[in-house]
């Protein structure tokens, strides 16, 4: 039986219209042309799906919609971190009560570099569900002072199941997964190293690019794990590259290539976020496709 947890899970563009509000429409195109991929699941709300600048209610009908598109066929995690616990506790239970596989959080915000704070965070958002946890490492201030004692009181918490590392510290994620083993499912958050962070023991990975090349990067991911170094080796340069080149403006292309390519439309991010990129040309978001598909190709 294949895992639940595994494989190339987009972090879900959370498509929004001209009033700001959530497009139930475009997330049911999105969570269609993941079935579709046969991805290994969904992680919706979390900083791609700009969960933390809708309110409570918009992200409980996020995660209605979702779970009610998917009706089972694809796994699905709810990041459910909010401004207060409180808040995260009721998205977590309704998460539940929807029916999703597990839920997932950021740590306290404006308040990350406390760990006694984030661990009594986690406690509370873990303990109010029966689901598999999911906590959340952004960047290098996720996890304060010790990371083995910090995993170690992490193990701690109820329902534990994994962590997402938005990191491109190898070590770090090796560090985790060689002391925590089989009880915690790793997910590698930073997409340009899915391929080295599955070496360092990461059962998949979460991220932006997987909306748009989710089924390349499945496919290679496959390939590397079977054997074939060349073409990941190729993949993974050529991808890395061109991460780069569309980062300065990555919205304004996220918008323009989910348009081009699936017909779908996100819309655009919420201000601040992205109100200072330029727009693509279509030709430019369509050479860049090609690209990246033919680097796939084995």
């Amino acid at each position: 039986m294949k895992e639940k947890f595994s494989g190339i899970w987009p972090a879900m563009f959370t498509p929004i219209n001209n009033d700001g509000e959530p497009a139930l429409d475009q997330v049911e195109k999105l969570v269609e042309l993941f079935i579709s991929q046969k991805l290994g699941g969904i992680y919706i709300l979390g900083s791609t799906g700009q969960g933390l600048l809708f309110t409570e209610e918009q992200r409980k009908q996020v995660t209605r919609r979702v779970a009610g598109i998917s009706k089972g066929r694809i796994p699905i995690i709810v990041q459910v971190g909010a401004l207060t616990t409180a808040e995260a506790v009721r998205l977590a239970r309704y998460a539940e009560q929807c029916g999703v596989d597990a839920i997932s959080s950021v740590g306290p915000v404006y308040y990350s570099g406390n760990a006694a704070m984030a661990l009594e965070h986690y406690k509370g958002i873990a303990s109010s569900t029966q689901l598999p946890f999911f906590p959340y490492q952004l960047g290098e201030n996720f996890i304060p002072g010790d990371t083995i004692q910090f995993v170690n009181q992490l193990l701690n918490i109820p329902h534990i199941a994994g962590m997402k590392l938005t990191t491109n510290q190898l070590l770090e994620i090796s560090s985790i997964h060689n002391y925590a083993g089989e009880k915690l499912k790793l997910f590698s958050g930073s997409d340009e190293l899915f391929c080295h962070a599955s070496l360092c023991g990461t059962v998949g990975a979460i991220g932006s690019f997987y909306n748009i090349w989710g089924l390349q990067c499945k496919q290679v991911l496959m390939e590397f794990k079977n054997g074939n170094y060349a073409l990941a080796q190729e993949f993974m340069l050529g991808f890395q590259k061109v991460i780069c080149k569309i980062l300065p403006n990555s919205w304004t292309f996220f918008r323009k290539a989910m348009l081009l390519k699936y017909q779908i439309d996100i819309g655009e991010a919420k201000a601040p976020l992205g109100n200072t990129q330029i727009e693509w040309e279509d030709e430019a978001v369509m050479n860049i496709f090609k690209e990246i598909e033919s680097l796939a190709v084995h």
